[in-house]
């Protein structure tokens, strides 16, 4: 798919005028960021959010927009690379890079968007189970029987992967369910946006939040002195973009049909569509969760779920609705937007792995791989402590790796031709990009030896 000349010359058009005149048609033609801005807010954001407010207070709320800086930095050179060739990001990485690691990148983003969902369904199941129990008062929690709950869960999970399955089945027909995915998308995201706005904004009524602790927390002061609170930090640092999203990106700006003249749209895509609702969500939730339960008695590290936050809101006084529905809404947002693009990715990179064309029957069949997770509803308790240090640690590894092949695609003619960046401009270019690497590989590195040590 191309985009329409008409598009382009509006983009041309708008290129001539102040930002601010830029800023309502961006809006509107805004698209792939914002699925990444859905990739990125899982359930990993929503866990890591509430340890470090539960945990740290407000001491650590610069540690998630830091970590989302350093992704964003990365992605822009992505975009600026894809739109300028029109190459698919694995087919770059192979011929100009190293096929080796190609392939390595492609397997890691499938293997890691297949393996996360076998945590994200059993928590999209938990958070309608919250739903239907506060609308309705009907729960099966605490009961005798907990094979019934576990059916009662897979049921939900089945229902949330039949909405994801449609959703990425029509996304993958290209053209106008594009732009109606994209659209949900947005709704979606804002939607996530409010829900823990209300739940800040309750929590502020009855008076748990400390706002000028929250604004001194933005700024990086101190960091924790035991090990779990160091590799909080350093893990948020190298997981804010994960693999899988830096595997499918290239190819949502593709799918939109974007071009050369995209180039700076997809800049303020990100911006808006990624870095903002990334921030906000995950700061909304680190608040709440420090004015909620800081300085607790309760033994919270690592171990608090959003099912467990959701009651403990409750019984820090803000009610059933804002405490357990409203935010139970927004988490199930996360994880069912997350989920799709998982879904998405598995189709991008088995179609490159294998030589599929893209949009055939094979591609379309390859977004329904991470089926299987919804047994995650019965598995995840027992094979959790399994595959999650060993998907980190490889998944970590590579994504320091993949920044680097970008590094080296940034410098090379043979690949961006006259687009290469020279001068003080790349020079620029290349400080940002090696300045990113060294934090991402610090934290990985440093993350996993303290996990391995403590296994």
């Amino acid at each position: 798919m191309t985009a329409s000349r008409a598009e382009r010359e509006e983009l041309l058009a708008l290129a001539a005028k102040p930002v601010l005149a830029r800023m309502p048609a961006y809006l509107r033609l805004s698209g792939p960021g914002w699925l990444q801005g859905a990739m990125t807010l899982g359930g990993g954001s929503a866990i890591t959010s509430l340890t470090i407010g539960a945990v740290y207070g407000y001491e650590l709320l610069w540690v998630q927009p830091l970590s989302m800086l350093i992704g964003c930095i990365m992605l822009f050179a992505l975009s600026y690379q894809t739109l300028s060739t029109g190459v698919r990001p694995y087919r770059a990485m192979r011929d100009h890079v190293n096929p080796g690691l190609a392939w390595a990148w492609a397997a890691a983003a499938l293997a890691s968007s297949i393996i996360w969902g076998f945590s994200h369904y059993p928590l999209s199941a938990g958070m309608l189970e919250e739903i239907v129990a506060v609308g309705t008062g009907f729960s099966l929690q605490g009961e005798a029987d907990g094979a019934a709950r576990e059916l009662y869960l897979f049921a939900f999970a089945v229902l949330v992967w039949m909405v994801c399955a449609f959703t990425a089945w029509n996304y993958g027909a290209g053209g106008r369910p594009v732009r109606i995915f994209e659209t949900a998308i947005k709704l979606l995201t804002s939607m996530i946006v409010l829900a823990f706005a209300w739940v800040v904004g309750s929590a502020s009524l009855n008076g748990q939040v400390d706002w000028s602790a929250v604004m001194s927390g933005f700024v990086p002061r101190s960091l924790p002195g035991d090990a779990a609170g160091v590799t909080t930090v350093m893990a948020a640092l190298g997981t804010a973009v994960g693999i899988n999203m830096t595997f499918v990106y290239g190819y949502t700006l593709l799918e939109r049909g974007w071009q050369r003249e995209h180039r700076e749209l997809a800049r303020y895509d990100i911006v808006v569509g990624l870095v903002l609702p990334y921030i906000l969500v995950t700061s909304l939730v680190a608040i709440a969760a420090a004015g909620a339960f800081y300085g607790s008695d309760l033994s919270i590290q690592g171990k608090l779920s959003p099912a467990q936050a959701g009651q403990m809101f409750v019984d820090a006084g803000m009610g059933p609705v804002t405490g357990r529905l409203v935010f139970a809404f927004g988490v199930l947002g996360m994880a069912v937007g997350s989920l799709v693009m998982h879904m998405l990715c598995c189709g991008a990179a088995a179609a490159e792995l294998f030589g599929w064309e893209f949009h055939s029957r094979k591609y379309r069949l390859a977004l329904l791989l991470p089926t299987p997770a919804v047994l995650g509803v019965f598995l995840w308790s027992t094979m959790g402590a399994y595959v999650v240090l060993p998907t980190s640690a490889i998944c970590g590894f590579l994504l320091p790796i993949a920044y680097v092949g970008w590094l080296v695609l940034n410098n090379r003619s043979g690949y961006l031709g006259e687009d290469r960046p020279r001068g003080l401009r790349a020079a620029r270019y290349n400080m940002a990009m090696l300045v990113c690497i060294v934090a991402v590989l610090a934290s990985v590195v440093y993350s996993t030896g303290v996990a391995l040590n403590g296994f």
